[in-house]
């Protein structure tokens, strides 16, 4: 056991910090309070002076997929043969031992929600992991969390030539297999246990089935406020859950945004404007949207941006105006409920994961010291 006494503790659920002591157990976050019982063998950290957050957590990325160093070859996160693979698994794809991992660890970065990238307008579906193992399967928070579609430049750039050359190419395609989907799903629910009368089983449509029954939501990658909408539009037609991705131009629809009220991961942010659905990016848009009553996170993208930079792209938000506050639930419990992993990680509850980070001060100041990081209840860092 471990007890981390006298830290100023942030929790991401309380506005104000308060000093507290904290008793990591088997993993977990065993209690929280002052002067906790702490005889028996039981190791203690005195953190007098530090600050103590929960781990950071990113709610879209493809770290371990697309990572540091690895050049094209290395890259995992897109299918490039196929518009339409939402049968692809991004837990497939992750390299453990990429060093991206303990960068991100390093960085107080514990847990990051990965899968593949945008340029299909179905990707496959995504997973949470923690950022230490050796093994991707030993890494799972929950595997399959959601399904990952795009709109926009990406899927139209990269298969001009095949298959999609606009905005309403990318939709029906989208709606052409969501239909297919519904049909075989509903007629396999009608054969019941005659496999004689199931329909001949389709890796495609059998993946899309949890989005059907909204056990899992769409993952809408949509910069411009046009794509945004058709995301929208695509996702009510068909009584979906869906969280939107990157949502670059929000600044420019917050009123329509706060109506829907749908889990939105802002990012990346720390890059040129690269291509023109980019061209009105602004740090100012997490902060306002959370402002209008928005549930945002802050994204990296990684590695379009650095895993480790995740608190950084926080501080530039509230540099431009977003409340602290806010800024931290950006990187702690607002993604962990995006990726649906809230009972596990997001902030420090009694009964979570023990993913506890430990500075000398803001992690919204690049001046700060990570120095403790715990994933599981382990040092990864400081030990």
């Amino acid at each position: 056991m471990l007890c981390i006494k006298n830290g100023m503790v942030h929790d991401a659920i309380r506005k104000e910090p308060f000093k507290a002591d904290i008793l990591v157990e088997n993993g977990k976050i065993g209690a929280i309070g002052r002067d906790l019982d702490v005889s028996g063998d039981v190791r203690i950290l005195d953190a007098e002076g530090l600050f103590v957050y929960p781990g950071f957590v990113e709610a879209h990325g493809h770290i371990g997929l697309d990572g540091y160093g690895i050049g094209y070859e290395g890259r995992d996160y897109n299918e490039g043969n196929d518009i339409i693979s939402p049968q692809m698994r991004g837990i497939d794809g992750v390299k453990p031992f990429d060093p991206a991992f303990k960068m991100a660890a390093d960085a107080g970065v514990t847990c990051v929600c990965v899968g593949p990238g945008s340029a299909n307008v179905l990707g496959g579906t995504f997973t949470t992991i923690k950022t230490t193992g050796k093994r991707v399967d030993d890494m799972i928070v929950r595997d399959g969390v959601a399904m990952k579609c795009a709109f926009g430049e990406n899927p139209k750039r990269v298969y001009r030539d095949k298959k999609d050359s606009s905005r309403m190419t990318t939709a029906a395609l989208l709606r052409e297999t969501l239909f297919k989907a519904k049909e075989y799903m509903e007629k396999k629910e009608a054969a019941g246990e005659d496999l004689s009368k199931r329909p001949a089983f389709d890796i495609k449509l059998e993946a899309l089935i949890p989005v059907l029954k909204r056990e899992i939501p769409l993952k809408a990658h949509a910069h411009a406020t046009e794509d945004i909408f058709t995301a929208l539009r695509i996702a009510k037609e068909f009584d979906l859950k869906i969280t939107l991705e990157h949502v670059t131009e929000g600044h420019l629809i917050v009123e329509e945004l706060a109506k829907e009220n749908v889990p939105l991961a802002i990012g990346p942010s720390l890059t040129s404007a690269s291509k023109f659905e980019l061209r009105n990016k602004s740090w100012t848009t997490p902060g306002l949207l959370a402002a209008a009553g928005c549930q945002v996170s802050i994204i990296t993208d990684s590695s379009v941006i650095p895993q480790e930079y995740l608190p950084l792209c926080a501080g530039l938000a509230v540099q431009a105006g977003m409340d602290p506050f806010a800024a931290l639930q950006a990187i702690t419990i607002n993604p962990a409920k995006h990726a649906g992993i809230a009972d596990r990680v997001g902030s420090l509850e009694v009964g979570k994961d023990a993913d506890i980070v430990i500075t000398d001060g803001s992690p919204f100041e690049v001046s700060t010291k990570v120095n403790y990081v715990l994933i599981n209840g382990a040092f990864v860092k400081g030990d």
